[in-house]
């Protein structure tokens, strides 16, 4: 028995506690008897606590927050149902390389295999999604246990993890000075490898020595905050950059090597490639689009990425702006750093990226009515600016504004990553909001997208979020739609992917926002300006064609 005398904490409280202690600032939660002491602790912690409709958005809304400030987000849901409703989201952090930690609720362990409430195996169901996966045993190893699992999120690259608390552990009390309570800044070494020094000096040389080099800035260029280093490099040594993901907008647009519409041109003609912090997945059809006779170099903090799917020349493992900025060290001892030769380079790219434009300039500037997906994504492109986070948030459409939308800042760029996964918009808003307020937030949506997560439209009005959104609304899933055509005909394509004609605006004033619908395209740019100085969170109904696809769309391969 403790000593009556003793100081006793909560096994909430020793959770909430590390989540301080690792620069946790907010939880976002669905409410669950099993996880309530949590909150309590993070009350006298002065971590905030958004409470959500669904336990997806939870878990996206930490993904979200992860890749905005870099630190590790956090979704606290209930045992069962609330746990497998928190799954996809821990799924889509998983394939994005996002740092975040799931907590779940669970019965007593004194009910145990008995059939408690919401009873389920959560570790065996979250292990293969995740860096990490444990049940807390003890209460005071409550405090111990979140630690080690923030310190698996950073081990190699970037992921979740998820915690099991059974509601007795969390409920006890145990004496403070038998809790291991790891301090701020004490519990985890930093993970930055700045790569091999030879294979640093290797690349070093095949840029200075290439003619028509190229090189491909991904997610991890923004995880790794490496936008200093890579541009460096690039202007130092005269290398047209391409980026995705979370990459783009760390050359700015109109940037001289800040290059887009001419990659596959780039990739087939090119002698050297270096790929940054991407794997070679479907987006990169699996590495069978670089040239074959291209020198091809990856840089990934993944050991096991590197050459997978596809034979490289040189692979590099570690931190990208470490090894940028090395590799431009090491290159700068060379006259002109091989530079002055790749001026014909860059001008036949951008020759190339010109006649793209152009090819799409009609659609871009279309007065059509149904309003062409094009000339919406060009609207909202104009309309951002260097302090605009864009979201983008379904397929077709979202596939669109790939191609045309181009953030002018680092880390104002965000989409689900490799696992496609629909409905991240409205959460991404929760999460990009509350952690910089300071932003403006534009997320386009398709239909079909806003629907699977819209309901939390709400909560922004609720916590006031304000944001811009637009929903490019065509009554279809036509990214599926066009495969079933092209694969089945017309008389089948419109099975299983047609939705109705729901006026999003009149939604979004329902619950408290702005909404405005748009048929004409000449009211888009109005409209978007109206949104923001509405100062509310707001749906712009724009209604787009249903008969155009996107490029993208129509080349998918998995239809072929």
């Amino acid at each position: 028995m403790p000593d009556d005398n003793q100081d006793l904490i909560s096994g909430g409280h020793l959770v909430a506690k590390a989540l301080k202690a690792e620069g946790v600032e907010v939880i976002y939660t669905l409410c669950g008897g099993h996880i309530i002491d949590i909150y309590d602790g993070c009350v006298d912690e002065g971590i905030d606590v958004i409470d959500v409709r669904h336990e997806q958005v939870a878990a996206h809304a930490a993904d979200g927050y992860a890749r905005i400030t870099g630190k590790p987000g956090c979704a606290v849901v209930t045992a069962g149902p609330g746990t497998t409703d928190a799954v996809t989201g821990v799924a889509n952090a998983f394939r994005a390389e996002s740092p975040m930690l799931l907590i779940g609720g669970q019965g007593a362990h004194n009910q145990h295999k008995m059939g408690s409430l919401q009873d389920l195996p959560h570790v065996d169901m979250m292990a293969p999604i995740t860096k990490f996966a444990a049940t807390v045993p003890d209460t005071a190893r409550a405090a111990d246990m979140v630690s080690m699992a923030f310190r698996e999120c950073f081990h190699g690259a970037p992921g979740p993890s998820f915690l099991e608390i059974p509601r007795d552990v969390l409920d006890a009390k145990v004496p403070v000075d038998k809790a291991r309570v790891p301090q701020a800044g004490h519990y985890r070494a930093s993970t930055r490898n700045a790569g091999d020094p030879e294979s640093v000096q290797k690349l070093a040389d095949l840029l200075v020595q290439a003619e028509k080099p190229a090189i491909l800035l991904g997610s991890q260029v923004w995880t790794t905050r490496a936008t200093g280093a890579a541009t460096e490099l690039v202007r130092t040594l005269n290398v047209p950059a391409y980026m995705n993901g979370a990459g783009r907008g760390t050359l700015p647009p109109g940037d001289p090597h800040h290059f887009q519409l001419s990659r596959r041109y780039a990739f087939s003609n090119a002698d050297l490639i270096v790929i940054v912090g991407t794997p070679f997945d479907f987006r990169m059809g699996y590495g069978k689009r670089l040239s074959p006779d291209a020198t091809v170099v990856q840089i990934d903090l993944d050991y096991r990425t590197v050459g997978k799917n596809r034979d490289i020349d040189l692979g590099i493992v570690g931190d990208a702006g470490l090894i940028l900025s090395a590799v431009t060290q090491a290159a700068s001892g060379h006259i002109n750093g091989g530079a002055g030769k790749r001026k014909e380079w860059l001008d036949e790219l951008r020759a190339a990226e010109q006649a793209a434009i152009e090819k799409r300039l009609p659609s871009l500037r279309s007065d059509a009515s149904p309003i062409h997906p094009y000339r919406l994504v060009s609207e909202i492109n104009d309309f951002l600016t260097e302090d605009s986070i864009y979201i983008g948030d379904g397929g077709d459409i979202v596939t669109f504004s790939g191609q045309v939308v181009q953030p002018k800042s680092p880390g104002h760029w965000m989409d689900p990553g490799p696992l496609g996964t629909l409905g991240v918009g409205v959460p991404f808003v929760m999460a990009a909001k509350q952690a910089r307020p300071d932003k403006e937030v534009v997320a386009l949506f398709g239909d079909g997208a806003f629907s699977l997560t819209g309901w939390d439209f709400e909560t922004l009005v609720r916590f006031d979020l304000p944001f811009v959104g637009i929903v490019g609304n065509n009554s279809s899933m036509n990214q599926i739609r066009y495969g079933q055509k092209a694969k089945y005909g017309e008389e089948r394509e419109r099975v299983g992917n047609t939705l109705g004609d729901v006026p999003y605006d009149q939604f979004a004033r329902m619950l408290g926002g702005h909404g405005e619908e748009v048929r004409d395209p000449a009211d888009i740019g109005p409209a978007l300006r109206r949104a923001r100085e509405s100062g509310k969170p707001s749906l712009i109904n724009v209604w787009v064609d249903p008969d155009a696809y996107a490029p993208g769309t129509m080349n998918q391969t998995m239809y072929k």
